[in-house]
């Protein structure tokens, strides 16, 4: 399930006055990419591949051919050899063998004459030649999708910008006359930018690898609407996916409050009652002190009441989680064998953010009532999230527009000391916010727990000390002898007896 592009989420050629009104188009060969393009290329247009080495223009540009199972598809190839391409694309599970291949690679150019190929041979003679070679292709056969890869070797052989530029919309026109959607691929440097071409250009598709990944963003897409990026690409054995931006909907539900509950009345006492449907919950604390287990009894509880709940882990096995949750009296089996609770590994750096998120779009449908994501630090080391990490805030709105309630855990590094309730991004997509403390008397450490923020009601004001044992979780009364807990130094100023109550 991917979001589609929306009037809000798309660009389009301010000179165009057809935006919108064209439906005829060809397929990328890539559904994640036909998403961002609203359905593909449309037909009998031309369109810039451009980006940097390695970012995939060349795959790109095979799905593309391979579409319709390469039936009328021309290859126009002027830096490899026709073997070598069928192989790379092989290696990718692209199957070259029924699209026809114009070698114009430099060991491909004998057929001008004079003899062999010499790149200082007169230029103007050798340009004209190679460029005439692919006119005679396209009158003799023509194509329906053209790839030219790359054009920037006709910049290189031609006498002048001029000529080049003269030459290629000629021959871009050529193409499109005789009903052909063409993509054109870029090698720009410094020394030969290539904005000439960004403004002859249809429409771009540009490609980059920031962060250790790669991004894919259309800036420029005459005669329809695109959706705006960047979104995620990732290149594997099956060649090039494409996972679109999550967007959220613009029709969101209306909110109705209505409260879940964790099973544990003196928790849900903190929340004056729970946490409401379609929210967003943080618990934060410091390592070992029970995020997970006290996060998850909403969900585990949504389940037992038959609602579909999934946990993702980011930072620990699903059997980890299972066995621990056995171990303090609740089991989870019966609930992952009924379906109502999924429990789902994610090893962060072997995904990239938008993999992730397309995960977990797949994974929700319309009976789920739960989402949480364990582990927030693990979701910073997803491949390609921004700097900003807007896109779990994107994820969290898409949930919670569908009515899905999102609880978050998010590691504090303090065991004791000054008080931080999240790290500074998480506060502001958080609708409530509940943390966790050790306390340390007379050698021991005690958990405490409260809560910080609810948007949607009160909350209770008060700390809780609580423990986690073989019976479950056990939530005591509010603490009312202790002062200075968040300030790192708590003092008791309470009498013996509540001392001893709560000690």
């Amino acid at each position: 399930m991917v979001t589609s592009p929306t009037d809000s989420e798309t660009e389009t050629d301010p000179d165009d006055e057809t935006s919108g009104g064209d439906t005829d188009r060809l397929s990328s060969g890539i559904e994640g990419l036909d998403t961002v393009l609203g359905e593909g290329f449309l037909r009998g247009y031309h369109y810039l591949i451009r980006g940097t080495p390695g970012a995939g223009k060349t795959v790109l540009g095979w799905h593309f051919l391979v579409a319709d199972d390469g039936t009328g598809a021309l290859y126009v190839t002027f830096e490899e050899r026709p073997e070598k391409i069928r192989r790379n694309a092989a290696s990718l599970g692209i199957d070259l063998d029924g699209v026809t291949i114009l070698d114009l690679s430099p060991e491909g150019r004998s057929f001008v004459e004079g003899g062999s190929y010499d790149v200082f041979a007169p230029s103007t003679v050798e340009y004209e030649a190679l460029t005439d070679r692919v006119r005679t292709q396209v009158e003799a056969s023509p194509p329906a999708r053209v790839l030219l890869d790359p054009v920037t070797q006709l910049r290189y052989l031609a006498p002048d910008e001029y000529q080049f530029r003269r030459e290629l919309l000629s021959l871009m026109d050529l193409l499109t006359e005789q009903g052909a959607t063409v993509l054109f691929t870029s090698q720009a440097s410094p020394v030969t930018p290539d904005s000439d071409l960004q403004f002859m250009s249809d429409g771009i598709v540009e490609l980059s690898r920031p962060n250790g990944g790669r991004v894919l963003e259309v800036p420029k897409f005459r005669g329809a609407d695109v959706a705006t990026g960047p979104h995620a690409v990732v290149l594997g054995h099956s060649g090039m996916s494409v996972y679109p931006r999550v967007v959220p909907d613009h029709d969101e539900r209306p909110f109705v409050r209505e409260l879940a509950s964790s099973g544990i009345s003196a928790l849900d006492d903190l929340l004056h009652g729970g946490i409401e449907l379609g929210t967003t919950t943080l618990f934060s604390g410091p390592t070992g002190i029970g995020k997970t287990t006290v996060a998850a009894l909403f969900l585990i509880e949504a389940a037992r009441r038959g609602n579909h709940s999934i946990l993702y882990h980011l930072e620990e096995k699903p059997a980890t989680f299972v066995e621990r949750c056995a171990s303090i009296g609740s089991p989870v089996t019966e609930l992952l064998e009924a379906g109502t609770l999924d429990v789902v590994s994610v090893t962060p750096s072997l995904l990239t953010v938008g993999e992730f998120l397309a995960r977990v779009q797949t994974d929700v449908t319309d009976e789920t009532t739960f989402v949480m994501i364990d582990g927030v630090q693990g979701f910073e080391k997803l491949t390609n999230l921004s700097a900003e990490q807007e896109e779990l805030s994107a994820l969290r709105s898409y949930l919670t527009a569908r009515g899905v309630t999102v609880v978050l855990t998010d590691e504090m590094p303090n065991v004791t000391g000054d008080f931080r309730p999240t790290k500074s991004g998480e506060t502001a997509i958080a609708d409530n916010i509940v943390f966790m403390r050790y306390l340390e008397f007379n050698g021991e450490l005690h958990r405490a727990i409260g809560v910080l923020k609810k948007r949607t009601s009160d909350f209770e004001h008060r700390l809780r000390q609580f423990e986690i044992t073989e019976q479950g979780v056990a939530v005591g009364d509010p603490l009312t002898g202790l002062s200075g807990v968040l300030t790192g130094d708590p003092q008791w100023v309470g009498t013996d007896t509540e001392r001893e109550e709560v000690l």
